[in-house]
């Protein structure tokens, strides 16, 4: 039997006028028969640290009286074989000049995350990807989304990319795991040192990855893959 995995993703600096240059897509993905014990460890580590199981835990949240926690999650993803993460960075915005090819932002925003999906995916696993919720207007661009994914493997009748829907993260441990490591390759890439609980974290997933999350990986890497795009006058 093909094996069904879960991909759960999120973003970072996303917005077209929010005047920071680093955009973060990413996402977390496991087999689907194990999302389960994993989001039950993830609420373990969370009543260990004294939060409720109903804590969300976001990079936002990330102080440095409360960076223990945060760690806690960082090295359960690495010392877990059946988590993998992917991420694709968007250096600077500011040169992106979507007039010169007929797109607006949106549209531009589900071509970045085809880049980021499309390394996942094989033929011979199915997938069912969820993706933060965005806003009550997003609806035909994520049909959009499932539909190129699926002309891109020959999936004309979905029996691999099952579905592609929206959920709230406060409600998917994993799609909260997911945040947390977009944030860390968010800040590392954007040059902060602010906080010195997100230092932490950049600095343990660097270590633990071996990687210093600035430059693209191989692209079979399996454990964290990263693709750094750079826009250009022939980007689209």
């Amino acid at each position: 039997m093909n094996t069904t995995f879960n991909i759960y993703c999120d973003e970072s600096c996303h917005l077209e006028n929010d005047h920071l240059q680093v955009m973060v897509l990413g996402a977390v993905w496991c087999p689907l028969d194990k999302v389960r014990e994993i989001s039950l460890r993830l609420r373990e580590i969370k009543s260990k640290h004294r939060r409720k199981p109903t804590f969300e835990t976001k990079w936002t949240k990330v102080s440095p009286g409360g960076k223990a926690l945060y760690l806690d999650l960082l090295d359960y993803f690495f010392d877990d074989d059946d988590l993998h993460f992917r991420a694709l960075i968007v250096p600077d915005k500011s040169l992106l000049r979507h007039t010169d090819h007929d797109q607006d932002h949106d549209t531009w925003y589900y071509k970045m995350y085809f880049d980021m999906l499309k390394i996942i995916l094989n033929p011979e696993s199915k997938y069912r990807i969820y993706l933060d919720i965005k806003d009550t207007r997003s609806a035909s661009k994520r049909d959009k989304l499932h539909a190129v994914l699926c002309n891109n493997i020959l999936d004309f009748n979905r029996k691999i990319i099952e579905r592609v829907q929206a959920v709230r993260s406060e409600e998917v441990e994993i799609l909260q795991l997911a945040d947390l490591l977009i944030g860390a390759i968010s800040y590392c890439n954007r040059g902060l040192a602010d906080n010195a609980g997100k230092v932490a974290l950049v600095q343990r997933m660097q270590l633990r990855s071996g990687l210093s999350l600035t430059y693209t990986t191989l692209p079979l890497a399996a454990k964290v893959n990263l693709f750094k795009w750079h826009a250009s006058w022939r980007s689209v």
